[in-house]
């Protein structure tokens, strides 16, 4: 069995985050270290799907789930416009192997994609 991680080990209780939406399934708190003026981590109660793709396919439902919690969070902190992103891999950047999407608002610009 894998060690729990960072996401379950909040929703467990045993580290504190910043809850700003939650359904019965999934969860967005504030990331603490923001790249954007508005930067959510929303990610299933589960931690049974390692990255986007598996989720996907597996459980199309949950998928959709988390991207609602995403629109939702994006409409209370921001004027509703945002970007989600979905690390998949190392090498794209993923340092935790529990779904999750980031979600960045604030006045972002095509710019703000690169380095």
């Amino acid at each position: 069995m894998s060690e729990p991680s960072i996401f379950t080990r909040i929703l467990n209780g045993e580290i504190p985050a910043d809850v700003v939406g939650e359904t019965e399934n999934a969860v967005a708190i504030k990331d603490i270290a923001p790249k954007a003026p508005v930067h959510v981590v929303v990610f299933p109660r589960t931690q049974e799907y390692r990255n986007v793709v598996e989720l996907a396919a597996a459980d199309p439902v949950l998928m959709a789930e988390v991207v609602g919690l995403a629109n939702t969070v994006a409409a209370q902190l921001s004027d509703g416009d945002f970007r989600l992103v979905f690390n998949t891999g190392p090498d794209a950047g993923q340092t935790v192997f529990h779904v999750h999407a980031h979600v960045l608002a604030g006045g972002l610009d095509e710019k703000s994609l690169g380095a």
